[in-house]
């Protein structure tokens, strides 16, 4: 279930990162303001993700060795 978590984040993050790219390319003359929500999600998910990993950690979901492969 954790592993699915972190996937889901990642992809999103990869996602909104690619939406900023799209919209930044999209107008060269000023910069959209989707291209910033897109941004400002992608580091609102990082910062999640990492927030959560550090939780698991400490909490000790995730042992200093790793997730073991199921």
């Amino acid at each position: 279930m954790i592993k699915l978590l972190v996937i889901l984040l990642l992809m999103a993050i990869i996602a909104s990162l690619f939406s900023g790219l799209f919209y930044m390319f999209r107008k060269k003359d000023q910069v959209d303001d989707r291209m910033v929500k897109a941004l400002t999600i992608r580091v609102g998910l990082s910062v999640t993700l990492f927030a959560l990993l550090m939780l698991l950690f400490y909490t000790g979901v995730i042992p200093p060795e790793g997730i073991r492969a199921l």
